[in-house]
């Protein structure tokens, strides 16, 4: 006796076969763009001002915003008179020294875990329509460290300002 394959058992791989194809075909049709903002292209960013003590904090946090609005938000960089938007701001605090946990010692107390936080003022004006798109007044950013490294801390700090700033041009679409 030889087997013989029944017709809907063809049929049905035939189906599967071609199901999958078709969704092969649309999987490559699809494609991710940048998360950036409708009819902006293009950005440029301002200088912020540093109205703390710490002037390394000037060209830092520029760099973050760069990073949030050119590398995140997928927008190419254009002097402020061609630009579809500016961002511009302030550092307006800088505290990296904000105790989090202490160790009682003989006599003293040793802290094991400090913090430190940025505060900006920052917003984001589409110039085309002459309106403010997104604008934050004081806000925090907070990096834990273990001391003496400040640096890793502001490293944290920064991060989650880039991360506030994205998701706050986002929230505009």
């Amino acid at each position: 006796m030889r087997w013989t394959p029944r017709r809907s058992s063809i049929r049905r791989c035939g189906a599967a076969a071609a199901s999958a194809g078709g969704l092969a075909l649309a999987a490559c049709l699809y494609g991710f763009a940048g998360g950036g903002l409708p009819n902006i292209k293009t950005v440029a960013i301002l200088p912020f001002d540093n109205q703390t003590p710490e002037p390394a904090l000037t060209k830092e946090v520029n760099d973050a915003v760069l990073e949030a609005f050119q590398g995140r938000l997928g927008l190419r960089p254009a002097a402020e008179a061609n630009a579809d938007a500016v961002v511009r701001g302030r550092v307006v605090r800088y505290d990296p020294d904000v105790p989090l946990s202490f160790t009682p010692g003989q006599g003293r107390t040793d802290v094991t875990r400090r913090q430190v936080q940025i505060t900006v003022d920052v917003e984001l004006v589409d110039q085309r329509e002459g309106k403010t798109l997104w604008q934050r007044q004081g806000l925090t950013v907070v990096g834990e460290y273990p001391p003496p490294q400040e640096a890793a801390g502001r490293k944290v700090a920064l991060q989650k300002l880039v991360n506030d700033l994205v998701d706050g041009a986002q929230s505009q679409w």
